[in-house]
């Protein structure tokens, strides 16, 4: 296959291209030029080191490269996202709208017309092939595919590391094109083959920032863009305890940073409401009851599925955020691309606007946005 991996200039990235050459498929590698960090924001934004680095690991593979320019698509389907959103008030996510409209959206619009068959990142995922009755074929390059198969994503091999969660909104034919050629290793595995390779990209730390732009925290880049608007903080019953400095600066179960002191020794404040009509952060102690910071019930909206439609009342895992267990519950469809959301557990901090990726078993079926959580 004629297959464009999108190089980062981390070691995920590089050892997926890596693999793809091993496996004898004409590669080529990209970077998705998104963001200079024009605007100055307090951080580091190492776009071009990162171009350095996914450059000459091509080099190393002897494989074509080339950086590609998307910042104007990246402002408007990503940047435009995440600010009106916390504008909103509720919390979005960035890196899973990157996968979405960038990654399988734009810049493979932008491969197809070059000539690819495929895309491939370096995310800790796998594909396979399933037959209706969801028994899983062998691989996915498609060897014991039948007709009545289809691509599905699961989880990656290393629990520590998997990223299907950002894959959640994904639509059925961004998984036919994806590849995710490290899925099957382990963080461990990946950086031995990296230094087997002899990769400049094999001892360099991962990135932690916001998708594609680097180490910029989200608070900074958020004060950019969104002036500050300082209102009162309030304990569960409205008593004024400080001033915040605006609301789209906070989110649901947030300790840290929130400004004002604990009373107790080992007691910590979070943040369990925002309230805009008011412009009020609510806050209370932590505890096991913590009124508005545990809830079972959600209504989704957005739904997007990566497979077959998810249009029948089922029971399912649904993982509410990143580095955040799945939790089992029963999903009810209610029509227009929403549904009810039942948790058979009590889960923390359930915040309108953040993805929810939806699971059977190690399967991600596809995703949702969180649209209201209801408490009883």
């Amino acid at each position: 296959m004629k297959i464009l991996a999108a190089m980062s200039g981390g070691v995920d990235s590089s050892v997926a291209a890596a693999v793809l050459v091993r496996a004898g498929h004409e590669v080529h590698g990209v970077y998705m030029k998104n963001w200079i960090n024009e605007e100055n924001i307090i951080g580091h934004c190492p776009w071009e080191e990162d171009i350095v680095d996914a450059e000459a690991v091509a080099r190393q593979l002897g494989i074509p490269f080339r950086v590609v320019n998307l910042m104007t698509e990246y402002r408007e389907k990503v940047v435009k996202y995440l600010l009106e959103g916390y504008q909103a008030g509720i919390t979005p996510n960035p890196d899973v709208m990157c996968n979405r409209e960038m990654k399988f959206g734009v810049l493979w619009e932008w491969a197809r017309e070059h000539g690819f068959d495929a895309i491939a990142t370096g995310h800790y995922a796998r594909k396979e092939f399933a037959v209706r009755s969801s028994q899983f074929a062998v691989s996915e390059n498609g060897e014991q595919r039948t007709e009545n198969s289809e691509p599905v994503i699961l989880r990656g091999a290393d629990p520590n590391k998997d990223q299907t969660y950002f894959l959640a909104m994904m639509r059925p034919e961004q998984v036919r094109i994806a590849h995710f050629p490290i899925g099957h290793l382990l963080k461990p595995e990946l950086r031995d083959l990296a230094r087997e390779l002899g990769l400049k990209t094999a001892e360099k730390k991962d990135s932690q920032g916001i998708c594609f732009i680097g180490q910029v925290k989200m608070e900074d880049f958020l004060r950019t863009f969104v002036p500050d608007k300082p209102g009162p903080i309030v304990n569960l019953e409205g008593r004024v305890l400080g001033e915040h400095k605006g609301l789209h600066l906070y989110t649901l179960g947030q300790r840290k940073g929130i400004g004002v002191a604990s009373p107790l020794h080992k007691q910590a404040y979070v943040v369990v409401a925002k309230r805009p009509e008011a412009n009020q952060l609510v806050i209370a102690i932590e505890q096991a009851d913590t009124p508005l910071l545990w809830a079972r019930k959600a209504v989704l909206h957005s739904i997007s599925t990566t497979g077959e439609p998810l249009d029948l009342e089922r029971q399912l895992q649904a993982q509410p955020r990143y580095r955040c267990p799945a939790g089992g519950a029963a999903f009810r469809p209610l029509g227009g691309g929403r549904a009810e959301l039942e948790y058979h557990e009590p889960q923390r901090a359930l915040t309108p606007g953040q993805i929810c990726a939806l699971y059977d078993g190690e399967r991600l079926l596809g995703g949702a946005v969180f649209e209201s959580i209801g408490y009883d």
